[in-house]
């Protein structure tokens, strides 16, 4: 009985998915074809998530999410543990090189009496991470303290090819000759070079040709306690985690501490330093820090010492951490494809569809966690890759096997109207051409919009309630473009820039440009009040400006083949922008030009006399919307304006008896005050 409702079972969805795949193989040839090739483009992007083969640069868009998901599994798998007492700290920091009276380099009189203290000391080896490249009044006494050193040192090398941001070709041949006078000392070149790809420190530093073993490597074959295992080991640093929140790692020591000792407390030291393994190097707020696979979780940016710290660690640990072989990495990504096919051609309710699904995310973003706690090093494994390419193997099947042209059509539509009016969007769909990469000179309503005082603010808050309060007020300002049926361009920050008369012009986008930037100023006050009355601990919020302007501009898609954006460019965004900024020097809040005032087809607005805008050289005439404003006080500043070249006593009487009638607007009062001081041409200069 069991056995055959099995076999029904199978055969059942057998049957699934041999139907489906009779839909995907009589889809037509262009279409098949174009499947397969999306198949093989999953399986390079399942492979090489991390990097792009044959050259040295991070695969766009998913390096960076492969590498904040390695950081995220490796920070929660590292061991926690107590202070390292086999690797110690010997530092120097602002306040040290306050003291000595010498920025850089460190004094090395300083040094050469810290190295005599700590041999005495008898530590299994010294590392000094300090490049000795230029000359020094004390030279022969640290030469000679390091000639004089029974305990193992290892001092920092650096060689042009391979750190050409650390030392010149001059500073090379000084270190060169310096290391020259240390031979036949226990003294040993070291390289302190830090393989910091992708901006931060997560693996070991290739081995290259002519540059001496790492700095650790030295240290421990020095002290006659190699590490078997890291002889051409390039890895992943296996970054550990301090157990307690207030406790680090390897606490440092100060170097004045050794420079003089009291005979009191050499005791105390010798028995804290015997035995160990001494870094000497700088702990400076400003030099030296090294991001490390923890940073961009924990926010810390160490010392590079404390990274040599953990390399020595690792090693004397043996955590070799085991690496994943080619063809693994090969089969793992040819697996992720064939199941993203499987999955796309079952037939299933959607619920089970989904719970599949689920599972096999689970699995995939699972195992690199497993591995990484494993020892295994997950460096370099695709885990979004596999991601990225199921997504794209099984949305290409599925379209290809089930989609129509109505339901694309409906998701296009979707889409497209998160950044642009509906029907705009319907007309690229029915006219895909208009969106053909390339550019056109149209005559466009320009917005420019910005949050007084946000970037300020956000210093001053918490990360997440900036998002939190950005997203909402750019979702509210997004919702007036889109209302007023205008194009939204980008967002920049808290600024919004939007224009009209693009793809597709209507004769009355003027008038909605010139609505909307009057919404998007009260949408501002509207969020103003509502950050006021969510927290009353929140900084205050400042007004939203608005800058309008009508002009030519070129319009289009710019980019390439993988990558467009529609956009506007040309001197009427730049105009616009001014305008905008310009609200700030004229106590508004809204501000258009003349041509974009003229152009809009409205009454309301009220003119407030002419200024030459920062960083522009011909004059602008300045509107301002002002719908309930009487008629009659808009008809005598529109006067003014006009008298302003030839009566400009007479101008400047009739503005201050407009605002006179207006004492509470400060924009008034403002125009007042520049036509006192308007130049020959009867034009105000903003500074």
């Amino acid at each position: 009985m069991d056995q055959t409702v099995e076999a029904r079972s199978g055969k059942t969805l057998f049957g699934q998915l041999a139907r489906t795949w009779r839909n995907v193989r009589t889809a037509g040839g262009v279409q098949l074809g174009l499947t397969l090739m999306l198949m093989c483009l999953a399986v390079f992007i399942a492979r090489y998530g991390w990097i792009l083969p044959g050259a040295a640069v991070p695969t766009p868009l998913i390096s960076e999410a492969e590498r904040a998901l390695y950081d995220l599994r490796a920070y929660y798998a590292a061991d926690l543990v107590e202070e390292d007492k086999r690797v110690v700290l010997v530092v120097y920091t602002d306040q040290t090189l306050i003291a000595a009276r010498k920025r850089s380099p460190l004094d090395r009189g300083l040094l050469a009496k810290t190295l005599q203290t700590l041999d005495t000391f008898a530590p299994k080896a010294i590392g000094i991470d300090i490049l000795f490249d230029q000359p020094q009044d004390e030279d022969e006494e640290l030469v000679a303290a390091l000639r004089g050193m029974k305990t193992p040192v290892a001092v920092a090398y650096a060689a042009k090819a391979t750190n050409p941001d650390d030392i010149e070709y001059e500073q090379q041949q000084f270190l060169e000759a310096f290391m020259a006078r240390l031979e036949g000392s226990n003294a040993r070149p070291a390289s302190i070079r830090l393989d910091n790809t992708f901006g931060a420190t997560r693996v070991w530093p290739d081995i290259r040709e002519g540059l001496p073993p790492l700095l650790g490597r030295v240290m421990l074959v020095e002290a006659g306690e190699p590490a078997h295992g890291f002889e051409g080991y390039e890895g992943a640093i296996d970054y550990r985690r301090a157990k307690f929140d207030d406790s680090v790692l390897y606490p440092p020591a100060q170097i004045d501490l050794f420079v003089d000792p009291d005979p009191e407390i050499l005791p105390f030291l010798k028995e804290q330093f015997a035995g160990k393994y001494i870094l000497i190097g700088g702990d400076i707020v400003d030099y030296d820090r090294v991001e490390t696979t923890f940073t961009s979780i924990n926010g810390e940016v160490p010392a590079g010492i404390a990274v040599h710290a953990e390399i020595i660690a690792q090693m004397l640990d043996n955590r070799v951490l085991q690496p994943i072989p080619e063809w693994v990495l090969w089969a793992m990504a040819i697996l992720v494809v064939l199941i993203a096919v499987l999955t796309a051609l079952l037939e299933w309710p959607a619920r089970w569809l989904a719970l599949f699904g689920i599972a096999q995310l689970f699995i995939f973003q699972g195992l690199p966690v497993f591995l990484q706690v494993r020892d295994v090093d997950t460096y370099g494994l695709p885990a979004v890759g596999w991601l990225i390419g199921w997504i794209l193997v099984f949305t290409a099947v599925t379209v290809t096997a089930r989609a129509s042209g109505a339901k694309q059509r409906n998701f296009a539509t979707g889409a497209l109207g998160k950044y642009i009016p509906r029907d705009i969007a319907q007309a690229i769909i029915d006219k895909p051409e208009l969106l053909s990469l390339g550019g056109e000179k149209r005559a466009i309503f320009v917005l420019f919009s910005d949050l007084e005082g946000f970037t300020k603010m956000s210093h001053a808050i918490p990360p997440e309630m900036v998002a939190k309060l950005l997203n909402r007020y750019l979702d509210m300002l997004s919702q007036v473009v889109l209302d007023h049926g205008g194009v939204i361009d980008k967002f920049v920050g808290d600024a919004v820039v939007a224009f009209w008369g693009a793809p597709i012009s209507r004769p009355d986008d003027g008038m909605r440009a010139a609505r909307a930037g009057y919404a998007m100023w009260q949408a501002g006050e509207a969020f103003r009040a509502e950050v006021a009355a969510m927290d009353s601990d929140l900084p205050k919020i400042g007004k939203t400006r608005v800058g309008l302007h009508y002009g030519d501009a070129v319009i289009g898609n710019f980019g390439g083949a993988t990558r467009i954006q529609y956009t506007a460019l040309g001197d009427s965004m730049n105009t616009a922008a001014r305008l905008e900024s310009a609200n700030k020097a004229l106590d508004s809040s809204v501000m258009a030009s003349r041509e974009f005032a003229e152009a809009s087809g409205l009454d309301w607005w009220r003119q407030m006399g002419r200024v030459v805008l920062r960083g522009r050289a011909r004059p602008v005439d300045l509107f301002e919307p002002a719908p309930d404003f009487p008629a009659d006080d808009r008809a005598e500043l529109a006067a003014a304006s006009a008298l302003a070249l030839t009566d400009p006593g007479a101008a400047l009487r009739m503005a201050q008896a407009v605002a006179a009638r207006h004492p509470d607007d400060s924009a008034l009062r403002n125009l007042a005050r520049r036509m006192a001081e308007m130049d020959e041409g009867g034009t105000y200069v903003l500074g």
